[in-house]
């Protein structure tokens, strides 16, 4: 196994287990992270929202499969499933991730999902009805960002 897959291997295993530190730990200091929901994340703030997803999750279950890497890329398949916290509806997540390296660390870091069908769960009738709109979307990514800055001032010691 490359040593990049070992890595991102070490990165799901550790979020199997809520464990935010083992997490972070495989990122380097200049990491960039985007998904649907958190578009653009540098450094402190990725970490900051593995640590608030893995202490907040609810229900939590993760399991991962088809990682590959090599000197610069990588890439794995996970789904997650959890109780959404804000409606108590049941989610299950099907993510592709994209991964660059430096230093042996990720780099890059790169979600996929389909936000529409992760509304539709997450938020009900209301989600699949209008969870393809840029307003919900937006509104979406809005209210996580709210969340996530709410999560570093009350944890600014870290």
């Amino acid at each position: 196994m490359h040593p990049h897959a070992q890595v991102i291997e070490d990165f799901y295993k550790a979020f199997q287990q809520r464990d935010a530190e083992k997490m972070v730990a495989c990122y380097h200091p200049d990491v960039t992270f985007s998904d649907p929901v958190f578009p653009d994340l540098h450094g402190d703030r990725a970490r900051a929202m593995w640590r608030m997803l893995a202490a907040r999750a609810q229900d939590f279950s993760l399991t991962f499969r088809d990682v590959q890497a090599d000197e610069g890329r990588g890439s794995a398949h996970w789904d997650a499933s959890y109780t959404f916290s804000d409606t108590g509806r049941r989610v299950l997540n099907r993510i592709d991730a994209a991964f660059e390296f430096k230093d042996g660390k990720i780099l890059r870091h790169r979600d996929t999902f389909d936000l529409w069908r992760w509304a539709g769960m997450a938020l009900g009738p209301t989600g699949t009805l209008l969870g393809w709109l840029p307003p919900l979307q937006n509104a979406i990514r809005k209210k996580a960002a709210k969340s996530l800055e709410r999560y570093v001032a009350s944890n600014a010691s870290r």
